[in-house]
């Protein structure tokens, strides 16, 4: 199987895909990029063939595509509609040392080592959690969500479509967090997070609110 992953960016990509290559020899994978200067170039060794542009010509059967893009969720949204867009077909890019089982993963998922997910979490389409974090039992994760290193979320948390959720930052048991909702680094989080807010400190409070560019994240209809 080919995968192609959008974003050069962070070389602990590749170090995952030496690690999957130990396990599934007949892997292959490449780069995608939008930036024209690392078009036709090696990412650490991993050549980079194009951007979102090729994948109706590189598409096929045996063919995924995961997007790695993570400094914004409304960026990693659209990329990510149109590779589906394209006809691309979305993969799952996950360390293997990560624990599924009673896990339901949706497609295009990233997922960094060290990762900790609790019986019956749910992870949504086209979600990025990284090196570190912990999500607690029977949570539930939207599509277009982005959690940075070190995030915790305690047991039994909805976490809306598109949130983004800054290093280090805890989200108590029982919480509802709103669509398109920015958690600044740090932050610890009490109570429920209406859709589009951005909440920083402990105890978190809103201090603004995002542009209403979506309704959700989904990347299908």
């Amino acid at each position: 199987m080919k995968v192609y992953l959008l974003g050069a960016a962070n070389p602990e990509a590749v170090r995952m895909i030496l690690t999957l290559q130990r396990c599934q020899p007949d892997l292959q994978f490449a780069f995608l990029d939008n930036d024209p200067a690392k078009q036709g170039t090696l990412f650490y060794g991993v050549p980079v063939v194009g951007g979102t542009d090729k994948v109706a010509q590189l598409k096929g059967p045996d063919t995924r595509f995961v997007n790695l893009i993570t400094g914004s969720t409304a960026l990693r949204y659209r990329t990510t509609c149109e590779i589906v867009e394209a006809g691309g077909t979305l993969g799952n890019f996950v360390h293997p040392g990560i624990d599924l089982t009673m896990i339901t993963l949706g497609v295009g998922t990233y997922l960094q080592e060290g990762v900790i997910m609790q019986a019956q979490v749910s992870l949504g389409d086209n979600t990025s959690i990284s090196a570190g974090s912990v999500v607690g039992h029977e949570g539930q994760i939207g599509h277009s969500v982005f959690m940075a290193p070190g995030v915790c979320i305690a047991g039994c948390v909805e976490v809306g479509d598109g949130t983004f959720i800054g290093t280090n930052a805890t989200i108590l048991p029982r919480l509802r967090i709103g669509r398109w909702v920015t958690i600044g680094a740090g932050a610890v989080v009490t109570k429920d997070v209406p859709d589009y807010a951005v909440v920083v400190g402990n105890p978190a409070r809103t201090i603004k609110t995002n542009p209403v560019s979506f309704e959700d994240g989904r990347v299908f209809n």
